[in-house]
């Protein structure tokens, strides 16, 4: 069980003094415009980029001190995009999850084998196991790149946008798995756009507009008409959705309202 806790967390211009709790078990989202600072968040979070200032702890131990095996082996990240240039097959590709827990010159067991199966099986993509991940499509080797994360066996999940290129149905499947993951105590902290998704789908939300976390909380208290309007510039209005009683964002057509972070 493990919590991530970010300190006053700063990258140049790009991530200011950003404080964030994820609990054990717990799915938390960021959110907010484009070149708000989500995915530099995250790859301070996954060692990719190293802080300017403050810190990220991984119960108690600072990310950054930790060698990039050591972390490989407690976090596992999904990229918002991913290179294609690797001929690799699909289930190759998978059992890559697998690396941090084993010496450079060990080969795959039974045990890693039948993991990386039920990885595939689990994402919806067993019967391209044999094919060559460069000629997936964009939601194909997104599920890929989930599997191969789950195979990972990660104390921490790190999802950039992980509904990029999905289906609506794919889109529901990934964040019911990342939810079935925290109840089993796996940590999650994933960037959306999809505010009704991240609503429906987080159990906190933190909004980032240029760099600054700006509001944190439950999605009914992060996401108002006023929070809306003065972070993305949109009229809308929030309603509980009729089965779940999740928020849910409903956009007023017509021209862009004048943003104002002041006014919240």
């Amino acid at each position: 069980m493990t919590e991530l806790r970010l300190e006053a967390l700063s990258y140049g211009t790009r991530l200011r003094e950003v404080d964030l709790t994820a609990r054990p078990g717990e799915t938390v989202g960021l959110v907010g415009p484009n070149g708000s600072g989500k995915t530099t968040l995250l790859r301070c979070v996954q060692g990719i980029l190293t802080p300017t200032s403050g810190r990220a702890l991984f119960d108690g131990d600072d990310l950054h001190t930790l060698t990039p095996k050591a972390r490989a082996r407690r976090i596992a990240g999904v990229p918002q995009d991913s290179s294609a240039e690797f001929e690799l097959t699909v289930r190759e590709v998978v059992a890559l999850g697998r690396s941090p827990h084993k010496r450079f010159w060990e080969t795959d067991t039974a045990q890693d084998r039948a993991r990386v199966e039920r990885a595939l099986t689990r994402v919806g993509v067993a019967e391209l196991a044999d094919r060559p991940y460069p000629t997936l499509s964009g939601g194909e080797r997104q599920r890929a790149l989930v599997a191969r994360a789950l195979v990972q066996d990660p104390a921490l999940l790190v999802l950039d946008e992980p509904t990029n290129h999905l289906d609506i149905r794919h889109q529901l499947d990934v964040l019911g798995l990342a939810r079935r993951l925290g109840a089993r105590g796996t940590t999650n902290i994933l960037a959306l756009h999809d505010l009704n998704l991240a609503a429906a789908h987080c159990d906190r939300l933190y909004v980032l507009e240029r760099g600054r976390v700006v509001a944190e909380g439950p999605p009914g208290e992060v996401l108002t008409p006023a929070l809306l309007a003065a972070v993305y510039g949109v009229a809308a209005e929030v309603i509980p959705h009729p089965t779940t009683g999740t928020p849910t964002v409903l956009y007023r057509p017509g021209p862009p309202v004048e943003r104002d972070l002041s006014a919240m």
